[in-house]
């Protein structure tokens, strides 16, 4: 007979594993390679020494009427007052040019309407935003399998929100802040967006790459405006990505003829780029270009009717300027075109519709009879033949 006494109950002993952090920055770069980004980097939430820098920018106006960046202050360059706890900042890039970037062809015919490349396809911002969010569900799935204290906090941002992306990038490694400010891959040039993925995790950090801009100054005595008033420093005022994108007001006339077709952002600081040559193209399908804002007629875009703007930019980040800013902008590039009666005619139909558009169409007007009485029809800068060249000659992938 079996005694109840000889049944001895031995409690299992469940058995955890710490966990390795080297390990886990490993796979979270593998992960992110898996959801589409081409580079993962880690690094700290120190931004004391860019802190200084955005205050005295900011002292200056350099940020003209975005009012949103003097509003949420130094919280900028402070990510534990975004997420309470964080500990490092998860940078990531995904590259945008698509196959046929067309520069030349479009920024050699004047009436044509040059669209910044990042903006042809579809709006950046939740596509990230989804992507940094799967990321930290992957990383909080893995530490809840290992012995790990505390709760797991993460927060994805993209640059839609207060946060010093370039900076954070340049910290994790995923290349140096050019004199134009963007970030600059040897391999990849700068051709990519920015996310970043707040965690309270004391993950170990990459180091950064070393600045290798060197001498080389194209970007900033190729820029159409003068906005890369020194090395590394922009005055946003100047420039046409923000007269044409944040400011909601007049365009002063001074930067209006330097503007030439350019209808929504600028480029020429990234195509002139030397190392541009090495850019990557995106393999993400709603990057690719929607045909209808590729390589678009000013006079078509003109024409476009409020209902249908805000149609074919369902999903854009060209839909958030709104109608009225969007004519704004291609009123000037019709100003800067060769003498067309057809275009006269069009910006003539238009008048009455805004004070502040009357203001750009009465200009325009005014450019077009000057060009019909001059007889002038070669209406580039210096600056945009010798971009043109650059892109021909050193980029006949992308021209």
């Amino acid at each position: 007979m079996l005694h109840c006494d000889a049944l001895q109950y031995k409690p299992i002993s469940i058995m955890t594993t710490p966990l390795d952090l080297n390990l886990l920055a490993a796979n979270i770069k593998q992960w992110g390679l898996s959801l589409g980004f081409q580079q993962v980097g880690i690094c700290d939430t120190d931004l004391s020494v860019e802190e200084t820098k955005l205050q005295e920018w900011l002292d200056k106006q350099y940020h003209g009427e975005m009012a949103w960046m003097k509003r949420h202050g130094m919280m900028r360059a402070r990510p534990n007052e975004l997420l309470p706890g964080t500990l490092r900042v998860i940078s990531v890039r995904m590259n945008y040019l698509p196959a046929k970037a067309s520069f030349a062809s479009t920024l050699n015919d004047a009436e044509l309407g040059y669209i910044s490349r990042y903006a042809l396809g579809r709006d950046y911002h939740k596509l990230l935003r989804q992507r940094l969010k799967k990321l930290g569900e992957q990383i909080q799935n893995y530490c809840h399998d290992f012995e790990y204290q505390g709760v797991l906090n993460f927060r994805p941002f993209v640059d839609s929100a207060p946060i010093m992306e370039r900076p954070l990038a340049a910290k994790a490694g995923l290349g140096w802040v050019g004199k134009h400010s963007l970030i600059l891959n040897r391999e990849a040039g700068s051709w990519f967006f920015l996310g970043e993925l707040l965690i309270n995790l004391p993950l170990p950090i990459d180091l950064p790459q070393k600045e290798q801009c060197g001498r080389c100054v194209a970007c900033m005595t190729t820029c159409p405006t003068g906005a890369i008033i020194a090395p590394y420093t922009i005055d946003a005022r100047r420039c046409i990505s923000y007269l044409t994108i944040e400011l909601e007001g007049i365009i002063p006339e001074e930067f209006r003829p330097l503007m030439g077709n350019r209808v929504y952002g600028c480029d020429d600081c990234q195509i002139i780029c030397p190392w541009n040559r090495f850019s990557q193209l995106t393999d993400e399908d709603d990057f690719s270009p929607r045909a209808i804002l590729h390589t678009p007629k000013l006079l078509d875009l003109f024409n476009w009717s409020e209902e249908k703007f805000l149609r074919i930019t369902e999903g854009s980040a060209i839909r958030r300027i709104g109608y009225l800013r969007w004519l704004r902008n291609i009123t000037v590039a019709l100003g800067n075109a060769p003498y067309q009666y057809d275009i006269v005619l069009a910006l003539q139909q238009k008048l009455g519709l805004n004070t502040m558009l009357d203001e750009h169409i009465h200009w325009a007007i005014e450019q077009q009879i000057i060009r019909r009485k001059t007889n002038t029809i070669n209406v580039q800068t210096p600056q945009q033949k010798r971009l043109i060249r650059a892109i021909t000659k050193g980029l006949p992938r992308d021209a």
